[in-house]
């Protein structure tokens, strides 16, 4: 509570000095605009335009030359830079997506039965989903990431903040460029623009991209690389199957702006993606399995004398578990993954073998319309029109050995229409306001194929029918007692509805029969043993429905001050909301008197915050500082702990204080030398649950959330030489931190298991990703012209450092942990042409 109390304390002298006489000098942030100065970027996160440094809110703003200064082209890359923030791709298992967290609220699962924890916005249209949501910055105009809860703002599901994307708008200037990427693993990257103007109100701006890379992750047939080992060989003309995490992504995008009178403008977009990348890089770092059925028959019998081939050292190529003997390859980024099942058939498992294509593809694309209609000089109205649709379609074979652990291949089907309508006005100079209300519908399926050999079940999932609708009316004012002292409050009130159908099969369309033989009486090795029905443990799930619906009042109030044209200090207290949902994983249904169709409740979240925002020395010097105590309430966490196994259920365990802050700053000593930085700190304590022990699974006060690294900070360093051949050289270095995060609830540092094969004693497990550094560099020579010529050189994790972007851990059953590991160092030159 002491941070609390500075934080009051903090806010109230603040709010004290506002009740003096306003500062006499002009309230407004400085103008001075030399060449040192810091630019302005202009956000409209108050639903308004204002300057970044005039916006009451922790707000790391990034415009389009930044982005191309860093070599950032994917939206997970400005979370380097952005203090308490992680963007990571998702890993193999869930597909093309992305996994968000922003101080300590966030989320991992990709089903639509869960909501995310950070909102993502594309020109105001929300993206609901964390597929979907992993993308390409092709021709922005800059990005807001928002932190804290922004529930009048954005609305549900912003309860850890926002991440905006806005494009570049027609202008109808002529103006285009066009650039060639290429480099390590055979990378070559087109993108380009043009902006033509089609008439005296008409402007049309035509955007694309188009990236390929080879893999990085190599995937070997064990048998061709351990001979003699008795694992079967795959019969390939050589060791290499394939490779993990290449790429094969192409997009664009269509944009018209009409102006056909001085108080109308109309902007209307289409954007089309196809991504027919590999399936996503994924080595094993931990295998603990006996491999055999529940009658002990093996997954993969030997071709020496058929036994089981155990899951085991030999199959992690690197690491604390590894006993891999390979040469020839670096073990880092080896995988042995087949995606094949090749476990014999029997009369409870006739489904066999299986075999898969490793793919991660998604198709997305969609249109939105934005009107803007200036009704009076008080008075304007926006509308905000968008449909857009996805198929995101991946394989995973996360064990990556030959024994077929699980095996999924998946189709995530998205159909969504958002509708936005904001009023915003004035009441003379002492009243800026906006009204407005949100509508939004979704229809979604999910299907699978489900093998799963560790829990000796293989099963047709789906189309899981998740139908959800979300409506809000909201308003936001600011009251500007003087041209220094601005009082702004907002509500929203918001309600939710969503269904879950459950649809569950045998793999021939059958339907699945039960109760298990088992239960029943039957003399065999349990409900998953030989002389069950197959798939029996599902049984009376299949046409089960689930429901949730509720609504939610958030609210928001904040003062600023603005001491001097250099300085501004903010005080807020702030709501956010994650929508509740249903247990998308049932493995009982209602039949079963341990029925998991159950649903759970939003979880809430208030926030108390304190910050300043100044430019010094003529502008030279921007620093930013923030501080907050977030009260986090009905935690949604996703555990497997349930009176009765398998379980997988999301549950509200329990409430949370976080607190922490956050430092950015960006220096310019000179017109040539620029400096920027970001320090943030996050403490997160769980202060109580409300589950019940055995509910709990393990998880204890002193853990955190996912994603949440105590420590990040950043910085970088530009210096421009002009007059070199005509142009100017820009030499450039970014660098990076994270200390450890934990990738799942319940975190495990290093759990030390006995292993049931294999000549290692003890095996290892963790969730833990260690602390790391990330160095890139960058090297520009640009041409002093109206149409510039330009060669830029690259270098990514300039100092090679082996990381992981995600785990995926199941140590506990099915006994797997893999990794996505990064990519190490790697170059690229691009050459560009703009015009």
């Amino acid at each position: 509570m002491t941070m609390l109390r500075n934080v009051l304390a903090l806010g109230a002298s603040a709010l004290a000095l506002a009740a003096s006489p306003a500062f006499a000098q002009d309230a407004a942030a400085p103008q001075a605009d030399d060449s040192a100065a810091n630019p302005e970027i202009v956000v409209t996160a108050q639903f308004r335009e204002q300057k970044l440094q005039d916006t009451p809110l922790a707000i790391t703003a990034v415009n389009s030359a930044m982005l191309e200064a860093r070599s950032q082209t994917s939206v997970e890359q400005v979370a380097a830079q952005a203090p308490n923030v992680t963007l990571t791709p998702q890993g193999q298992q869930n597909g093309s997506g992305l996994i968000a967290f922003i101080r300590g609220v966030g989320q991992t699962d990709f089903n639509f039965a869960l909501e995310p924890g950070v909102g993502i916005y594309v020109d105001d249209v929300y993206i609901p989903t964390l597929t979907g949501s992993l993308l390409d910055l092709m021709d922005l105009d800059r990005i807001e990431v928002l932190r804290g809860p922004q529930g009048t703002l954005a609305g549900r599901n912003a309860i850890g903040g926002a991440i905006k994307l806005f494009s570049s708008k027609p202008q109808g200037n002529g103006k285009g460029s066009l650039q060639v990427t290429y480099g390590s693993y055979n990378r070559i990257e087109v993108r380009g623009f043009a902006d033509l103007k089609l008439s005296d109100t008409l402007f049309a701006r035509v955007a694309g991209v188009s990236k390929n890379r080879d893999g990085y992750v190599k995937r070997l047939d064990y048998a061709a690389t351990h001979p003699g080992s008795g694992v079967p060989s795959m019969g390939g003309p050589g060791p290499v199957l394939g490779t993990l995490g290449g790429q094969s992504y192409a997009a664009g995008k269509l944009s018209l702006r009409w102006v056909p009178t001085d108080t109308v403008e109309v902007n209307l977009s289409g954007d089309y993606t196809r991504d027919r990348s590999e399936a996503g890089a994924s080595v094993l770092l931990y295998y603990n399995n006996p491999s055999v059925n529940a009658n002990g028959q093996p997954w993969l019998p030997s071709t020496i004398d058929g036994s089981a081939i155990r899951g085991n050292c030999a199959f992690v190529p690197y690491g604390v578990n590894s006993c891999d003997t390979l040469t020839g390859y670096d073990r880092k980024f080896v995988s042995y993954g087949t995606f094949l099942d090749r476990t014999p058939a029997t009369t409870q498992a006739p489904y066999k073998p299986l075999a898969l294509d490793p793919h991660q593809w998604l198709d997305n694309y969609g249109v939105s319309g934005s009107i803007d209609v200036q009704l009076s000089d008080s008075l304007s109205l926006k509308s905000v029109t968008a449909w857009r649709h996805y198929k995101s379609d991946w394989s995973q074979d996360v064990d990556n050995s030959p024994l077929a652990n699980q095996q999924l291949r998946q189709i995530l089907v998205n159909n969504q229409w958002s509708q936005e309508l904001r009023l915003n006005g004035k009441v003379g100079d002492m009243v800026d306001f906006t009204v407005g209300g949100f509508y939004f519908k979704r229809t979604g399926t999910l299907t699978a194929r489900v093998d799963l050999n560790y829990a000796g079940i293989d099963f047709a999932h789906g189309p899981d029918p998740t139908p959800a609708e979300n409506k809000a009316l909201f308003a936001n004012f600011t009251l500007h007692p003087t041209e220094a002292f601005n009082i702004t409050a907002g509500l929203r009130e918001s309600w939710d509805k969503k269904d879950y159908i459950y649809f569950r099969h045998n793999p021939d369309g059958s339907t699945i029969q039960g109760p298990c033989n088992f239960f029943l009486g039957a003399a065999t090795a349990g409900p998953t043993g030989i002389g069950n029905q197959s798939n029996c443990l599902l049984f009376g799930l299949n046409a089960a429905t689930g429901h949730f619906d509720g609504s939610n009042f958030d609210w928001r109030v904040a003062m600023d001050y603005r001491f001097s044209p250099e300085l501004m200090v903010y005080a807020q207290v702030a709501t956010g909301y994650r929508a509740g949902g249903v247990n998308p994983r049932p493995f009982f249904g209602p039949s079963s008197p341990n029925n998991q169709i159950k649903s759970f409740n939003p979880e809430k979240l208030t926030s108390f915050e304190v910050g300043f925002k100044s430019d010094l020395l003529d502008r030279r010097v921007r620093l930013n500082a923030s501080a907050f105590y977030n009260n986090y309430k009905d935690i949604i966490l996703t555990l497997s702990a349930c009176p009765i196994s398998p379980c997988l259920q999301p549950n509200n365990v329990g409430t949370a204080h976080v607190k922490g802050f956050e430092v950015e700053t960006m220096i310019k000593p000179t017109p040539a030398f620029t400096l920027d930085g970001s320090l943030s700190y996050i403490d997160f304590k769980y202060t109580g649950f409300t589950a019940s022990t055995a509910a709990l699974g393990g998880l204890s006060l002193n853990m955190v959330t996912p994603y949440t690294p105590k420590w990040k900070w950043s910085f970088g360093a530009q210096y421009d030489i002009d007059g070199i051949a005509g142009g100017t050289l820009s030499a450039r270095f970014d660098g990076s931190y994270q200390s450890k995060v934990y990738t799942e609830a319940i975190n495990y540092d290093d759990v030390a298991v006995a292993a049931v094969s294999g000549p290692l004693a003890t095996y290892h497990a963790s969730n833990r990703i260690n602390h790391y550094f990330l160095g890139n560099a960058r090297l520009t020579w640009k041409q002093d012209a109206d149409s510039p010529f330009s060669v830029g050189l690259e270098v990514q994790n300039l100092f090679n450092k082996y990381y992981f972007t995600s785990l995926y851990e199941q140590y506990a059953s099915p006994k797997t942990v893999s990794g996505a590991p990064g990519m190490g160092r790697t170059w690229a030159v691009t050459v560009k042409k703009d015009f």
